[in-house]
């Protein structure tokens, strides 16, 4: 299957390519960016899938992928504004759990994939886990280098891009898309 995913990030790209080698998966670079202005990760996934299916070849799968960290002392943020919560997220998000007891977090990717007729599919992964007290390891992106999940004693970061493409929220989600479109 041939998918174009809705977004000029290299490392997501390679995560699903690493989640799904059976299918030919590009990005679509529609030269702007939709505004991200959903109140859930699967209403901003949908917003990039159908502004990316706006400007795909007519017979093209397009998919959209919206994903954050949400913490539970922090009433579930940063969440939909993970990427813009701050311009120094590890740093920011460890300053506000500073003497935070409830270090418990999740990961979230949200997958909606828009079919050259219209149809829609949808698959969402989690990934539990908690807060590091300090960034730890070398992979990975994003808040990787803090998040230990859960069975887990290392951080994303360490436990590497392997483990990741194996078990991520985003490689569940591409389990759980691969799954749905069967």
């Amino acid at each position: 299957m041939t998918l174009l995913l809705a977004s000029r990030n290299e490392n997501k790209l390679r995560e699903l390519r690493a989640a799904l080698p059976a299918w030919d998966i590009g990005l679509l670079d529609a030269r702007e960016d939709p505004v991200e202005d959903g109140a859930a990760f699967v209403d901003n996934a949908r917003i990039k899938a159908l502004h990316g299916r706006a400007h795909a070849p007519g017979d093209a799968w397009v998919a959209g992928e919206d994903s954050g960290i949400e913490v539970a002392a922090l009433e579930g943020r940063p969440g939909v504004e993970s990427a813009r919560w701050s311009a120094n997220w590890i740093e920011d998000l460890l300053a506000a759990l500073e003497g935070e007891a409830d270090r418990r977090a999740r990961y979230v990717c949200e997958l909606v994939v828009i079919a050259p007729d219209g149809g829609e599919v949808r698959a969402t992964g989690r990934l539990a886990g908690t807060i590091a007290a300090a960034p730890r390891g070398e992979e990975g992106f994003g808040y990787d280098p803090i998040f230990v999940p859960d069975g887990e004693t290392r951080t994303v970061a360490e436990l590497g891009n392997a483990w990741k493409a194996e078990h991520s929220h985003r490689a569940r989600a591409a389990r759980a898309l691969a799954d749905a479109l069967r």
